[in-house]
């Protein structure tokens, strides 16, 4: 019997092998776990964790319930979590780059958008190196509509309405059309809207969607001013950590999940229309006016973003507009 104490010993360190070279990475998303983002980054996780062979598991965190939104990158550059997903628009004040998906009325469309991500991405990639900060994947927003406690039929009658903002670019709307801005991320929007703190945003449909938005706000004008961008990343020193046929698990399984995503993020627009309108929302495109009056403020806020972004954020727009 003494002879099958090596055996048994070593049997099991075979089955332990696999557990001890498992990895698992956090990843803290600040969206609601059925949001068409958190589904895309559940997708994600089960594919590498069945393309890695289960060495790699992805526990995902929604509903800013680990982190809130603005605090999630700085997480992940300080390792505090391995990976994280953002809307990178809320980080403009760092670097312009951060911003070029929110400038009013450049992209409006998905077409456009993903022109503007593919002449943007090498800049934004280089940035968030320079921070420890490895780019998986990006995909969109639906189109950025307004939404209104009252008719407007031009930027004027916004004059005092309290503003939903949510970055820089949100804030400076907001000035421009002479509304009273207050910052409020997607986690807390729903009371804001309940309580009157919010009467007036843009945002898309989607979020109307996930708060219930209908419950607040009836009118919704489809503008169509932008689509932000959420970027999943990592922290480089996690991803350098795992071994190469892992590191590959990765890559495979984000390229398919910024592939999935901007077709899902276009299909889950039109329900999420259909949706505002069942639930009685009175949903119009802008009227002339108002059309011209937020082209006037988009055309102010491009100037003002390339004129912060210098010569590399217009190197940016000239390869899109090419």
């Amino acid at each position: 019997m003494r002879t099958l104490g090596p055996v048994i010993a070593a049997g099991a360190l075979a089955f332990a092998a696999p557990a001890m070279a498992q990895t698992k990475w956090n990843l803290p998303s600040a969206y609601p776990a059925d949001n068409l983002h958190s589904e895309n980054l559940a997708q994600f996780a089960k594919d590498v964790e069945a393309a890695s062979g289960g060495k790699l598991t992805i526990t995902l965190h929604p509903n800013a319930s680990l982190f809130k939104a603005p605090e999630i990158k700085r997480a992940v550059q300080t390792g505090q979590a391995q990976a994280g997903e953002v809307l990178i628009s809320l980080h403009e004040n760092e670097d312009p780059i951060f911003g070029v998906d929110v400038v009013p009325f450049l992209a409006t469309s998905f077409e456009a958008s993903k022109k503007l991500w593919a002449a943007s991405r090498a800049a934004v990639e280089k940035k968030l190196a320079s921070q420890g900060i490895k780019v998986l994947y990006a995909m969109p927003w639906p189109p950025q509509g307004l939404f209104s406690k009252t008719a407007v039929e031009k930027v004027e009658d916004l004059k005092g309405a309290k503003w939903r903002a949510y970055n820089a670019g949100t804030s400076r709307i907001g000035e421009a059309v002479g509304a009273q801005a207050v910052t409020v991320q997607q986690a807390e929007l729903a009371q804001a809207l309940a309580t009157g703190t919010v009467t007036a945003l843009i945002t898309s449909s989607a979020t109307g969607t996930d708060v219930k938005i209908w419950e607040s706000i009836p009118y919704f004008y489809d503008i169509q001013a932008w689509l932000p961008k959420n970027v999943v990343f990592v922290n480089q020193a996690a991803f350098d950590a795992l071994d190469k046929p892992t590191q590959e698990a990765v890559l495979k399984a984000a390229a398919a999940a910024e592939e999935r995503g901007w077709a899902l993020a276009e299909t889950k627009t039109k329900q999420y229309m259909d949706q505002l309108s069942a639930k009685g929302m009175k949903l119009a495109p802008p009227s002339p006016e108002l059309k011209a009056g937020f082209e006037k403020v988009g055309t102010t806020l491009t100037d003002a973003w390339l004129a912060k972004a210098g010569d590399s954020g217009k190197a940016v727009i000239d390869a899109y507009k090419k």
